[in-house]
Order: structure tokens, then sequence, then C-alpha cells
């Protein structure tokens, strides 16, 4: 009985040495591919700036796009005018959440009845989608006021925001409609057969669990929300980009230019990283999920 104990004790060493070293390993190669990883990035880069820092246009291009002076003289009063990108970003984003998802749900109303609504909501979105959204902010900027309508806003911040939100409805209303079909009927069924109406259904069961699974894609669009609004200076209105080209025609350099796009840079990367991390966190839930059942 001893020795078989023995045995049993050196078996259990051996497991947790082989499990030690298996890990060291382990570890070791992820250390070495980030190394790897670090020095052909640093490779790569250095290869770049040295690829484009020797060519023949270099001094012209250093002069026009990177000279700090203009770079910082500028940049105050971009700054300043981002302010109005911003605002038309916030005001905008919670008008087409609310109007985007009225259409989905429209969209997902059954029965014969509500096919007038439906094919209103088809013809909309699709139409939203299918128009250039610089035309859009365009004819609503400029036509709008034109009209000189009684108690109808006259100013050209109003109507391009309206534009976006008319535009961004179409596409969002279709990444909630994505949502609200990815729930499985039989939750429906569920809601339904505890005495629960359809629009209790949708709004206690359905709408919950879509909202949830297509927060990613929403930021997504939002991110291109940001940008879009620059096209705002399109209608004379200035904003960050339009700032950006009176500086540029005041210098004749480009400086003002790297000026607006490092503020629309440093307002979406953040957006895009947390849309990353709530993708990586839905994943691990569902693997999660996975796992338990």
């Amino acid at each position: 009985m001893a020795s078989e104990g023995d045995r049993r004790s050196d078996l259990e060493v051996a497991g947790r040495r082989s499990r030690l070293l298996a890990g060291l390993r382990l570890e070791g190669e992820g250390a070495r591919g980030v190394a790897i990883a670090l020095l052909s990035t640093v490779v790569f880069f250095t290869a770049v700036a040295v690829a484009v820092t020797q060519s023949p246009g270099w001094p012209e291009v250093q002069r026009t796009f990177f000279n700090w002076d203009d770079i910082s003289s500028s940049f105050p009063d971009i700054a300043r005018a981002f302010v109005l990108n911003v605002k038309i970003f916030l005001v905008a984003e919670v008008f087409i959440l609310v109007l985007a998802l009225a259409i989905a749900v429209i969209r997902s109303l059954p029965g014969p009845v509500f096919f007038p609504l439906r094919l209103l909501a088809i013809v909309y979105a699709d139409l939203a989608r299918g128009v250039p959204t610089i035309l859009v902010v365009a004819l609503l900027g400029f036509g709008a006021p034109a009209l000189e309508l009684s108690g109808v806003p006259s100013s050209r911040v109003f109507w391009a925001t309206v534009g976006l939100i008319l535009i961004y409805s179409g596409y969002v209303s279709e990444v909630y409609r994505s949502g609200i079909e990815s729930v499985h009927p039989s939750q429906e069924a569920a809601a339904r057969s505890l005495g629960l109406s359809r629009a209790q259904a949708m709004r206690r069961v359905i709408l919950p669990q879509a909202i949830r699974r297509v927060i990613p894609p929403l930021l997504n669009d939002f991110i291109g929300l940001q940008k879009d609004t620059a096209l705002v200076g399109t209608l004379g209105v200035i904003e960050a980009f339009n700032q950006s080209q009176i500086d540029a025609n005041a210098t004749f350099t480009y400086g003002a230019y790297l000026a607006a796009a490092a503020l629309f840079v440093a307002l979406t990367i953040p957006l895009a990283r947390l849309t990353d991390w709530l993708i990586a966190r839905d994943r691990r839930r569902r693997q999660a999920t996975g796992v338990q059942g």
C-alpha cells in the first residue's frame, strides 16, 4: 500500500510539473509573439517614415501640411467651431434613436391591416439609405429657409440637423429591425401565454433583448454621424471643417485640416474602442452561456 501511495504521489508531482512547464511554455510563446508584433510594427512604420521623408516632394509637403505654427495658430478657432459639431451630434442622436425605433416597430407590425404603415416605413428606410446625405442636407438647408414659412425655423443649422436625423434614422431603423428579428418567436409566444398583449410583449420582452444586442452597431452608426456633422459646413455654417477651410485659404497651407481631423479623431476613437469592448463583452457572455448550457 505504501508503494502504491508513493507512486500516486510521484504521478501527482509529475503532473503538476508538466502543467507548470506547459504554462511557462505558453507564457514564453505569448511574450515572444508580443515582441515579434512590436518589432514588426516598429520596422513597418520606420520604413514608411523613411520612404515618405526621403521622397523628392517631402519638403513641400512638410511646409504645407505639417507646419506646426499653422496648426497651433488655427487650432483654437477650429476647436471653438467644433463645439457646434458636437452639439449637432448630441441633438441628432437623441431624435434618431426615437424615430428609428418607431420605424422599426412599425415594420414589425403583423397583419394586413398594418400593411400601409409597413409600406411607408419600408419606403422611408429605402429613400433614407439611397439618397446621399449631402444632398438632403443641401436641399433642406437651402430650401426650407427659402420658403419663409411662419412659425418654421429658418436656421440652416436646424435644417441640416433635421437632414441628418432623417437620413440616419433610416440606417438605424434597420439596425433595430435586425435586433427585433433576432429575438426568437418563442419569446413573444411565452409573453402572450402569460397574458401580455402584443404591445406589452414588444415593450417588455422583445425590445429590451433587441436593443441590448444592437448596441455595438448603433455606436458604429453614431461614429459615422459624428463625422457627417461636417456636412453642415456646405451650407456656409462655421463648424470645424468650414473653419479649417477658412484658415487654409488664409495661409495657403493645410495644417488647419490636420487640426480639424485631430478633433474628430479624438471624439470618434473612444467611441470605436467602446464599440470593440461591448462586442468583446457580448462574445464572452455568449460563450459563457453556451458552456453553461
